[in-house]
């Protein structure tokens, strides 16, 4: 089981997140380009940095916890996969938090009709404003 440790964290991490996607709808995976815009930049950077990092000695894996395969540069197969796991768990959690508590983070909430949070809180400010005339 030793070198399936990193890749058993990861597929938990999928497990624990699947949910999100199945029971709150959250959508993220039918958004994949919005999701790529959240991920992509993120892997290019840390992918980068982890190269340079074992490129100069700072970063090792071990072989007993790893699977033994290494891309170009030596990075771990596994290594590469977290940052692509991790954020779309990350970006899953943000999106069912957002679904549940009607928080817009900055962006209007997906679901628009005129019984959600949303419609609702944009009701109230509506009603705000009218008050202020």
């Amino acid at each position: 089981m030793g070198s399936l440790t990193y890749l058993a964290l990861l597929a938990g991490c999928l497990v624990v997140t699947a949910p999100l996607e199945l029971v709150l709808r959250v959508r993220v995976y039918a958004r994949w380009r919005r999701l790529l815009v959240a991920v992509v930049p993120e892997f290019a950077v840390f992918v980068v940095w982890v190269l340079y990092a074992i490129a100069q000695g700072h970063w090792d894996y071990s072989d007993t916890r790893t699977l033994g395969v290494r891309l170009p540069g030596g990075i771990p197969v596994e290594e590469v996969l977290f940052f692509l796991v991790v954020p779309l768990c990350s970006v899953l959690a943000l999106e069912a938090v957002r679904r549940v508590t009607g928080w817009d983070a900055g962006y209007p909430a997906v679901d628009d009709s005129p019984g959600s949070i949303a419609a609702r809180n944009e009701r109230g400010a509506d009603r705000g404003t009218e008050s202020a005339r």
